[in-house]
């Protein structure tokens, strides 16, 4: 079904009564993982109904009809934080929407975690370009989270052995990361570190 480019499309932090969605979901993410040929970590639709729980999660509705999602998760105790699972549903794609939820995942982030590391791992493109524009630097995975639950999540994606072959210093992934004291300094004139 092909949506019309003026359908309203809202873009909120999920609550409870969005959790009838997680099914949905966790297919959706299933689905753009194969068609891409990567790994987007598999998660089980309890997972996603706890983060839809707990506000760590942003949902794109057009009506009720589920249009996008992504969720929100801490590593090394709330140090780290990083914006995962983002999913644009077929019908609703090319209509600016990733960056409409990438952006809030982004603000509910810094809400949530405000002086947390914000880190993402992707090979596509588009993410790579909003998460440019959202302040995030392309970075070394030495510079990610060390916390081991994370790299497991990484087990689903079929280049996974390459990031087991080279003792995760590489992989097809780009890591970025936003770092809150980089950009404080920045903003009061100081010396980022760039």
């Amino acid at each position: 079904m092909e949506i019309e480019p003026t359908v309203e499309v809202d873009v909120l932090v999920a609550g409870p009564e969005h959790a009838i969605h997680a099914e949905e979901i966790c297919n959706q993410m299933e689905v753009a993982a194969t068609i891409r040929g990567t790994g987007i970590a598999k998660r089980a639709p309890e997972y996603i109904r706890k983060k839809i729980e707990q506000g760590q999660a942003v949902i794109a509705l057009a009506g009720t009809q589920l249009a996008g999602f992504c969720y929100i998760e801490s590593w090394d105790t709330k140090k780290y934080v990083a914006n995962s699972g983002l999913i644009v549903c077929p019908e609703f794609r090319r209509l600016g929407l990733a960056r409409r939820l990438k952006s809030r995942a982004f603000d509910l982030s810094r809400e949530l975690f405000p002086d947390a590391r914000i880190f993402g791992i992707t090979t596509s493109l588009a993410v790579m370009k909003i998460n440019s524009d959202l302040g995030y630097k392309p970075v070394t995975f030495s510079e990610l989270t060390q916390d081991e639950v994370f790299w497991k999540g990484c087990q689903s994606c079929p280049n996974h052995d390459v990031l087991e072959r080279t003792k995760r210093q590489y992989c097809l992934c780009t890591g970025m990361l936003y770092d809150p004291a980089k950009d404080k300094k920045a903003s009061e004139g100081g010396n980022s570190g760039d």
